[in-house]
């Protein structure tokens, strides 16, 4: 009769010790809207970091670290961005006046500055002058002859040649938007022509 009676009570401390002894599989907590929630139990257990927000669903990513690896790649390219400087131009435009005889010549290519040193369009200065130019491509030399004078340049070389006699100039002949352009002081030496420079007017004074 007795044993009839704890039947009950022994069934139930069985069941009780069952439950206890199965493994959670899963970590307690509710999950959001978006299937995940913030770790607060046991999450070493499951490989997490207390405090972790993560989602149930393995598939999805946790918001907190793809907002991260986004503000890093922003932050990366705004630096990229600002440290990309325009270059300073190599050449700039130059407001010397040329003066041929005393009459001021019309060049319509005006022109340019470069470490100092004006350059003039070669072409139109040798028109002025009546000057001949003859361009060797294979060479990339120029030969510009007046009277029984010969100046011989080099495109992108500093090395000048007065009647063969070699020396050095202060800048080299140039191709800016297919017009080359020379040092002034170099062609015009060379053919024999005088020439006086006034800093104060800027301006370059030329006599036959």
């Amino acid at each position: 009769m007795i044993v009839k009676n704890l039947l009950p009570l022994i069934v139930l401390v069985v069941c009780v010790l069952s439950v206890a002894s199965v493994p959670a599989e899963a970590h307690p907590g509710r999950t959001d809207s978006k299937g995940g929630h913030t770790c607060r139990t046991n999450c070493e257990k499951w490989g997490l970091e207390y405090g972790e927000y993560h989602y149930h669903n393995k598939n999805k990513q946790s918001s907190s670290s793809s907002g991260a690896a986004a503000s890093s790649g922003s932050s990366s390219s705004g630096k990229s961005l600002s440290s990309s400087k325009p270059k300073a131009p190599e050449y700039t435009s130059s407001d010397l006046k040329v003066y041929l005889d005393g009459e001021r010549l019309s060049l319509t290519n005006g022109p340019v500055l470069k470490n100092g040193s004006n350059l003039i369009p070669l072409r139109e200065l040798a028109e002025a002058l009546d000057a001949k130019v003859t361009w060797y491509q294979k060479t990339s030399t120029i030969k510009v002859e007046r009277e029984e004078r010969r100046v011989t340049l080099t495109m992108s070389s500093t090395t000048v040649f007065y009647n063969g006699e070699s020396e050095t100039a202060s800048a080299a002949p140039v191709m800016l938007h297919n017009v080359t352009y020379i040092p002034a002081q170099v062609m015009l030496r060379g053919l024999g022509i005088a020439m006086t420079y006034d800093a104060t007017a800027n301006a370059l004074y030329l006599t036959t």
